[in-house]
């Protein structure tokens, strides 16, 4: 991590305070190239020892410690003969044109590796940088200078270990578009944020993050079991393979009822982050299993500490019901035959209204006026249903809903707040402690919270694509 912290603070904190990663396509390279020094070490036998006549070192992933400095390292080839050695580091990229041969983080990184070694009794007084894309070795020297700056940096280092804020983020720089983890750290945004300015547009960069091409896995097949198959997830049905999914493509496992999962799919699931969720035959949201609770304790605490704050808590919940209103009014102006321009300004004006309340209560009131509004006007988002479809739409109503549309709209309420139960959870947060819905025994308040402004964007959403493009039929339909 002493590369990071050398490279970026921030990122350096995010990944080993907070536990955060994520791939690239450039970590994804290194780590390729990295396959032959990543693997286990061998030794020669005695025999081929005495036979060689030289004590001739060469070994490669070799892990080293030192309490005095307070660093562990995994050094990719250590070369040398008796007991004077060279720390050999791979890089992926071509070897950059500067003056030292190298930039400061490979150096700092290669360093402490050298002084780690130092620390075993080997005399090292140099190490060697291997760029991959040019084939290239660079020595780089241990003077004075560079030992200074990498004593420093582990200080540095130590220090903001015990930090409870992250370092601030770097000002535009060129490394941040590149990085893994941009779409955590938000420089631009975060940076704006910080700054005092009166009223004027942020200059942000538009950075556009890679696609997630992980999808859920749902298994609805009543007695059916998943297993796993190396890296692939099967799914069986009296031994035969209905479906599967591979491990790096697939985001969380959902299982309907009575569906079986072998233990080495949970540990598997576990070791890679990816939530393992039960839901009833009926999508009722039992539990989930995940990996270890997340690491970084200060963020709860600060979850904790604002939502004992009326006054911050108000502040938050005035923002998602004002993005509520307005995604469910864009929703009417887009799909709407013809949206009245009254309701269209009235639910305008209950945006305005929402971020002005001045108590929770208020705003419930103004939330549910604009809820009426809106959904007095969604049956004009539904097309002309075929003769005897009970796809109509008097109004919302649940617990039970007692038409189709209405129980597809519960259906996925409750699918989209059993994603962010999810998600919060395995981002360190508790799924159970709001700003906006108050904590009651059960409820999941802040997964609540976060679902406002997305209900029309992807619940509605949904429900309407599949009423109108016929993918949903009466045929599809039982009453009790």
């Amino acid at each position: 991590m002493v590369n990071e912290f050398a490279y970026c603070p921030r990122l350096a904190y995010f990944e080993w305070v907070d536990g955060e990663f994520a791939d690239n396509a450039e970590t994804t390279e290194g780590r390729f190239h990295h396959r032959r020094v990543d693997q286990a070490p061998t030794r020669k036998s005695k025999q081929a020892e005495e036979e060689s006549g030289e004590a001739t070192i060469h070994q490669r992933s070799v892990w080293l410690s030192s309490e005095r400095l307070g660093v562990t390292a995994k050094i990719d080839l250590v070369e040398g003969e008796g007991t004077a050695v060279v720390p050999v580091d791979y890089k992926r990229g071509k070897r950059p044109h500067t003056a030292q041969g190298a930039w400061e983080p490979e150096r700092v990184q290669l360093c402490v590796q050298g002084l780690l070694l130092q620390e075993q009794g080997f005399a090292c007084e140099r190490g060697v940088l291997y760029f991959v894309g040019s084939r290239e070795r660079v020595d780089v020297p241990f003077d004075e200078e560079l030992l200074a700056r990498t004593r420093e940096r582990l200080d540095g280092m130590r220090a903001m270990t015990l930090a409870t804020v992250a370092p601030p983020p770097l000002v535009d720089s060129p490394k941040c578009p590149r990085c893994s983890l941009v779409g955590l750290c938000l420089p631009d945004e975060v940076g704006w944020l910080r700054a005092s300015h009166n009223g004027e547009v942020p200059g942000l960069r538009r950075l556009i993050p890679t696609n997630d091409d992980a999808l859920p896995l749902y298994v609805q097949t009543p007695g059916a079991k998943l297993g796993k198959d190396g890296e692939c997830l099967k799914v069986k049905d009296h031994d035969e393979v209905i479906g599967e999914a591979r491990l790096v493509e697939t985001s969380q496992v959902v299982l309907y009822g009575a569906v079986q999962v072998s233990t080495q799919v949970v540990q598997e699931l576990c070791k890679r982050n990816i939530p393992l969720v039960y839901c009833s035959s009926g999508g009722w949201f039992y539990g989930m299993t995940t990996g270890l609770l997340h690491k970084h304790v200060e963020l709860r605490r600060r979850q904790y500490a604002v939502a004992a704050d009326r006054e911050r808590c108000l502040q938050l919940a005035r923002r998602f019901v004002q993005a509520k209103i307005a995604n469910c009014r864009t929703l009417l102006r887009r799909n709407h035959r013809a949206a009245p321009d009254t309701v269209l300004q009235e639910m305008k004006n209950d945006q305005t209204h929402a971020g002005a309340v001045e108590s929770l209560e208020s705003l419930l009131g103004v939330e549910g006026t604009a809820a009426r509004r809106y959904f007095s006007e969604f049956a004009g988002m539904l097309k002309e249903a075929e003769p005897g479809a009970r796809f109509d739409f008097e109004g919302r109503n649940r617990r039970p809903p007692r038409d189709p549309v209405n129980a597809m709209l519960s259906l996925l309420y409750s699918m989209l707040a059993r994603e962010w139960t999810v998600t919060l959870q395995s981002v360190g947060l508790d799924p159970y402690l709001g700003f906006y819905h108050q904590p009651r025994y059960g409820r999941p308040a802040l997964a609540l919270d976060m679902m406002e402004e997305f209900r029309p964007l992807i619940a509605d959403s949904a429900v309407l694509t599949a009423i109108n493009n016929g993918e949903i039929k009466q045929s599809d339909w039982f009453e009790r």
